[in-house]
């Protein structure tokens, strides 16, 4: 990155920072990415490896939509970023080369209000913080000069990101979201494996087992994934052990 670019992108976290009074947060380089880049709306992912990791920050309904479906159908640009390492840019999420790619997220996907998806992973070399995932209601690529400020806006997040986690570890205890901010989106995330872990019991399976018969039963019903794990949790629904007869609601 040039240091005219990165200085710039600073500033305007710094100025997203300023907005709401509080210390600089890889939270205000996703905001800031918004308007800077053209994009509709932006979410923030934290994960130490190749995983769907915890849902951090979002900018809007659709952003967090987004993210919940790709955890809760297993495939997505996000997803796609976390696993290869690099940029994932899905300029038409209605071309038959996303179709192709994700065939069971891309449908979804715009149905939910996105056009294209762009998905940036934060990694410092071997060090994987998580993913930026920008979206556009419309479709269309970003020009290279967006490109190059997504790629700034998600390295500065990375270093925001880390820094945060070092800080709550050097306080002695986890930080509710990034930069403390309210962890509302990542107890989604939580309460998905509680029920996970719940699962494993009621079913007689292993983790990646029981994770999967969550995802299918979402999938099946119509739901939000985070919806049917705060279900299962409060034992408002209980699973068959027969993966052909659905779930028994139990309360």
């Amino acid at each position: 990155m040039t240091s005219d670019r990165a200085g710039r992108v600073w500033e305007l976290v710094a100025i997203e920072a300023a907005l709401h009074g509080g210390e600089v947060t890889a939270a205000d380089a996703c905001a800031a990415a918004v308007s800077a880049v053209e994009v509709t709306g932006a979410w923030l992912v934290a994960a130490a490896g190749p995983d769907a990791g915890y849902l951090m920050w979002v900018t809007d309904e659709v952003s967090e939509r987004l993210f919940e479906l790709e955890l809760t159908l297993g495939e997505g640009p996000s997803l796609d970023a976390s696993v290869s390492g690099g940029p994932v840019l899905a300029s038409d999420l209605r071309a038959g080369e996303a179709a192709g790619r994700w065939p069971v997220f891309a449908l979804p996907a715009v149905r939910a209000g996105a056009g294209a998806i762009f998905a940036f992973p934060l990694r410092i070399g071997a060090i994987r913080a998580g993913v930026l995932g920008l979206y556009r209601a419309r479709a269309g690529p970003l020009t290279a000069f967006q490109l190059g400020d997504a790629l700034v806006f998600a390295d500065t997040a990375t270093l925001l990101l880390l820094e945060a986690q070092d800080g709550a570890a050097g306080d002695g205890e986890k930080r509710s979201g990034p930069g403390g901010r309210p962890g509302g989106l990542a107890l989604h995330r939580a309460e998905i494996d509680q029920a996970t872990g719940m699962l494993t019991e009621q079913l007689g399976t292993g983790m990646a087992e029981a994770l999967l018969r969550l995802r299918a039963y979402a999938f099946a019903h119509d739901r939000r994934l985070s919806e049917v794990a705060g279900d299962i949790v409060a034992r408002r629904l209980r699973l068959s052990a027969d993966p052909g007869s659905g779930g028994v609601g139990a309360r």
